[in-house]
């Protein structure tokens, strides 16, 4: 008995091998090459997720809150620790004070703000004079946001991510003198202006809320302002603490064991 050729496609039935139908006119290995290829990829879309994916997922939801399990040394968490006790006492000294006093501004770290004050406005220029001059405090806000983001999501180091959010709370407490002297103008600016002395709009706040008619809620807005800051940062403090008492518990753990 003579064997029957049939198409994978159509069902077209011949006598002798093709390796094109001449019904349907496909390229019969091609066909089988791509349906093969599309059955193994429905196959792997059922297929439940593989074991070591199920794990960094799970690593990743739980890491947010504490860091990871046996991670450094017993000397490593009482630095951090010690690095918390820094971040305390240096925000007491930053938010105590009023918001007129200005020790934000007074502040060595206020130096660190600055230049990323200053490129904010170089980076957001090109969308108008309203948001170049927001572009200095968003600046200076997004920096330690995008830090935090990447230690968090790509390193996995949520203590590196509660320190950032605590620098991103301070910012808050930097700026918040900034918008306290709207209508004041008494602050020195960069180049040894004042908000009364310096041309109008060289003072960012001055202008941002004269624009928006809010100038005389400059004070309610300034400390509203500096208690998000002190909000953020001792959020960031507990949060930092959180992980060195996990980490700390799993290091006591691992040497007893």
């Amino acid at each position: 008995m003579e064997p029957v050729y049939v198409c994978p496609r159509c069902g077209h039935r011949g006598a002798e091998a093709f390796s094109e139908c001449p019904r349907c006119s496909i390229v019969v290995e091609k066909y089988l090459a791509l349906r093969a290829l599309g059955e193994s990829a429905k196959l792997a879309q059922r297929r439940p997720p593989s074991e070591g994916a199920e794990s960094e997922r799970s690593e990743f939801s739980s890491g947010w809150a504490t860091d990871m399990p046996g991670d450094g040394r017993l000397g490593g968490t009482v630095l951090r620790f010690g690095l918390l006790a820094v971040l305390v006492v240096w925000g007491v000294a930053l938010v105590v004070p009023p918001v007129s006093s200005n020790a934000a501004g007074q502040s060595f770290i206020h130096l660190i703000n600055l230049p990323f004050h200053e490129a904010g406005h170089i980076v957001f220029s090109p969308f108008g004079k309203f948001i170049t001059t927001l572009g200095g405090t968003l600046g200076q806000l997004l920096v330690p946001m995008i830090c935090g983001v990447a230690l968090l999501w790509k390193s996995a180091d949520p203590f590196g991510a509660s320190i950032c959010l605590w620098w991103f709370g301070e910012n808050f407490v930097d700026i918040a003198p900034y918008i306290n002297d709207a209508r004041a103008g008494v602050l020195p600016l960069i180049g040894g202006n004042t908000g009364r002395t310096a041309p109008y709009g060289f003072h960012d706040w001055e202008y941002l809320l004269n624009e928006t008619g809010l100038l005389r809620y400059d004070q309610q807005i300034a400390t509203c302002t500096h208690a998000l800051g002190l909000l953020l940062m001792v959020g960031a403090i507990t949060w930092g603490a959180m992980i060195l008492v996990r980490r700390f518990q799993n290091q006591r753990v691992q040497a007893s064991a």
